[in-house]
C-alpha cells in the first residue's frame, strides 16, 4: 500500500489573503482579520476596545462599506456594529450581545489549470491512503473526486473532512481507495492544555480498515505556520506545544495496543527544529524521509525552493510499520517554487506559470508491504 502526504493549498476556493505571490502580501490583513474578530467577541467594549475596532477596520479597507476593497468584508447581520461618518468609524454596538456578525476572508477561484494539476500529482503518486492538507470542506474533497476521474484516475471512495479551528477554509482530511475503508474518526479540535486550544486546525485520528482485517491509523496534521501567533505566543511555541499533544495522543494509541500507526501532514518546520522534536523524542517514530530506500528526488525540501530548511512535509511511521516499508519518494512535478523562472527539478509539461502550480508543496509517500 502506499499513504501519502499533500498540501493542496485548497482545490477551488481559496481566501484571497492567503493567495498572493508572497506571504508578505497577505499577512497584514490576516493579522488584522484575527485581532479584529477576537475583539467583536468580547462581551462588552470598552472604549479602548471600540478606539482599537474602528482602527483595525479602517486598515482592512471596510471604513467606507461592508464590502470593502481589501481581504475581507464586514457581515452584520442583525443590528449595527458601527456607523461611517465623515470623519470615520463610530462603533455604536455596546458589546457583542448588540449585534450579530463578524468579519471574514474574501475567497476568490484558484485557477482551473492549478485545479487540474493538483489531481495529476494524485494521479502520479496514486496514493491508496492520502493525507489532504488546506482543503475547503468535504464537500469540495467529494467533488474533487470528479476531477480526478475526469483526467482517468482512480477516484477515493472514501473522503473525510471535519472543520477545525481554522476559520480561513484550511482544514485536514483524508481520501482512501478500496480496500481500505474509514470506520473509526476521532477529533481533537478542542483538546487544551495550561495555555488553552492547541491545534490550530485539528489532528484527527481516522482508523483505516480492510475486510481482510488489516488495520491502521492515520494522525493528519496541519502545525502552525511560521507566521503570526495568539498575542504573547511564538508561532515556534505553538507549533511545539502542538507537536507536544501529537505525541501524547501517539502514545496513547500504542497503549491501547495500536501496532500500525502514521501521522502526516505538514509541519511547518524542517526536521531538526525545536519546535516538532517531542514528535522524535521517546516515540520511536520514523520519518519515511530517512529510509534507506526513500528517493528525495535529489532535494532535501518539500517546499518552496525545496531547501534542508524547507522540509516541511511529513509521513511520520511507528516501528511496526516502519518495518514494512518498501520504499517512499516525492513528487515535485506540480510544484513551481519561488524562483523566477521554472524550477530546476522536472515539473508538468502544462505547467507554464507559477499561479497555475497544483500547490508551493511536493507531495510525498511512503510504500509499505502490509
Amino acid at each position: 500500500m502506499r499513504i501519502a502526504s499533500f498540501n493542496v493549498e485548497n482545490m477551488f476556493l481559496r481566501a484571497k489573503a492567503l493567495n498572493q505571490e508572497t506571504w508578505a502580501e497577505g499577512r497584514p490583513a490576516l493579522e488584522r482579520y484575527a485581532k479584529v474578530n477576537a475583539l467583536l467577541n468580547n462581551v462588552s467594549y470598552s472604549d479602548a476596545d471600540k478606539t482599537e475596532i474602528a482602527k483595525l477596520l479602517t486598515e482592512l479597507k471596510l471604513d467606507k462599506s461592508d464590502e470593502g476593497s481589501g481581504f475581507v468584508r464586514l457581515r452584520q447581520n442583525r443590528g449595527s456594529l458601527l456607523k461611517r461618518t465623515d470623519s470615520g468609524i463610530d462603533i455604536v454596538a455596546r458589546g457583542r450581545a448588540g449585534w450579530g456578525g463578524w468579519v471574514e476572508l474574501k475567497l476568490e477561484a484558484v485557477s482551473e489549470a492549478c485545479t487540474q494539476h493538483i489531481a495529476k500529482v494524485i494521479e502520479v503518486v496514486d496514493p491508496d491512503i492520502l493525507g489532504v492538507v488546506e482543503v475547503e470542506n468535504r464537500p469540495a474533497l467529494r467533488e474533487f473526486n470528479t476531477v480526478i476521474d475526469a483526467i482517468g484516475a482512480e477516484q477515493y471512495k472514501g473522503v473525510m473532512v471535519i472543520d477545525g479551528n481554522d476559520d480561513r477554509g484550511i482544514d485536514v482530511g483524508i481520501m482512501a481507495r478500496p480496500p481500505w475503508q474509514i470506520t473509526d474518526i476521532r477529533s481533537h479540535v478542542d483538546d487544551e492544555d495550561d495555555t488553552g486550544v492547541i491545534f490550530s486546525r485539528d489532528c484527527p485520528a481516522f482508523t483505516l480498515r480492510t475486510e481482510g482485517g488489516k488495520r491502521i491509523v492515520v494522525l493528519v496534521n496541519h502545525l502552525k505556520s511560521k507566521g503570526y501567533a495568539s498575542v504573547g505566543e511564538t508561532p515556534d511555541k505553538k507549533r511545539e506545544r502542538q507537536a507536544k499533544r501529537v505525541a501524547t495522543i501517539y502514545r496513547s494509541l500504542r497503549q491501547a495496543g495500536e501496532k500500525y500507526i502514521a501521522i502526516v501532514g505538514d509541519l511547518n518546520d524542517f526536521r531538526t527544529a525545536w519546535p516538532i522534536q517531542p514528535l522524535f523524542t521517546n516515540t520511536g517514530l520514523k520519518d519515511i524521509s530517512d529510509h534507506v530506500r526513500f528517493d528525495n528526488g535529489g532535494y532535501v525540501g518539500t517546499y518552496g525552493r525545496q531547501g534542508v530548511k524547507e522540509k516541511f512535509d511529513y509521513v511520520l511511521l511507528s516501528p511496526d510499520l516502519y518495518s514494512k516499508v518498501s520504499g517512499g519518494g516525492v513528487c515535485r512535478l506540480g510544484v513551481w517554487g519561488k524562483n523566477k523562472s521554472a524550477p530546476k527539478w522536472e515539473i508538468f509539461d502544462t505547467l507554464e506559470r507559477p499561479e497555475d502550480a497544483a500547490s508551493d508543496h511536493a507531495a510525498i509517500y511512503a510504500d509499505v508491504s502490509l
